[in-house]
């Protein structure tokens, strides 16, 4: 009796896959998880400027899906969609950097802020108030607001910054971290661990509200909009406070990176 691809379940396919790289089943998988690059694209371009169209995106993450199918091994114990969310978001991410979208001022801005972020943590040895923030960058707080504002876009590159990488298919990333981490080599796992452990220390300094966003933008998967209905405050301020959340988490990275690196 002849059994179709329709017959088989999804681990079978998947190791037959890996075998025999079938064509057929390579489509059954790109139709399956098309969704998939949809719903990354959508995450994605809650941090774009309008100029960026969320049909590019997904257009971008479409080869993410494809190399995460050609690379996927069902026989490392991690499901593929967590895989595949990792080299989808990449994907787009890393077409955004060739294009350079990003205005050279806003890139200064961001490193500036994120200088003094870092900076003024080191010395207080704890949480830089706005006041503080804003006064080291000769601002008012308005003004730093502002300035949030603008380099928000920013954000969601830097967090796909490689802070590790052993061969092509095990990197970690800031945002890797936050969520779901892919299938590592043991060398790098042991990366991904201390990364981890510095983020989450560095979650528990975070303001409630910081913290709270982090949580329920990287961990739940809610939209910035979705989280501002829940604590009550506007889409724009949800995207301050994420992007101030972000700058911390960097800034207490690049201080810990000697000594994890």
């Amino acid at each position: 009796m002849i059994v179709t691809l329709e017959q088989k379940d999804e681990d079978e396919l998947w190791r037959e896959y890996r075998e025999t790289k079938n064509g057929d089943i390579r489509e059954r998988f790109v139709t399956q998880y098309a969704p998939l690059v949809k719903y990354v694209a959508g995450k994605v371009a809650i941090t774009m400027p309008h100029n960026i169209e969320f049909d590019d995106l997904v257009g971008f993450g479409q080869f993410g899906l494809l190399d995460a199918i050609d690379k996927f091994d069902p026989n490392k114990g991690v499901k593929f969609k967590t895989y595949a969310v990792v080299r989808i978001r990449g994907a787009i991410i890393d077409e955004l950097r060739s294009i350079d979208w990003v205005p050279r001022s806003i890139r200064q801005k961001a490193r500036e802020v994120e200088n003094v972020i870092g900076m003024l943590e080191a010395q207080l040895s704890r949480i830089a108030t706005d006041r503080e923030i804003a006064d080291a960058l000769g601002m008012t707080e308005e003004d730093y607001g502002k300035t949030l504002m603008k380099i928000s876009c920013t954000t969601m590159l830097s967090l796909n910054d490689v802070w590790f990488s052993g061969d092509e298919n095990d990197k970690i990333s800031i945002g890797e971290s936050l969520e779901a981490s892919t299938s590592l080599n043991p060398d790098v796992m042991m990366e991904a661990t201390e990364v981890k452990r510095v983020i989450n220390e560095s979650l528990k300094e975070l303001p409630e509200k910081e913290k709270q966003i982090t949580v329920l933008y990287y961990y739940e998967g809610l939209t910035l909009k979705e989280i501002g209905h829940i604590l009550g405050v506007t889409e724009s301020r949800v995207s301050q406070l994420h992007t101030k959340a972000i700058i911390h988490l960097r800034s207490k990275l690049t201080h810990a990176r000697r000594g994890i690196i």
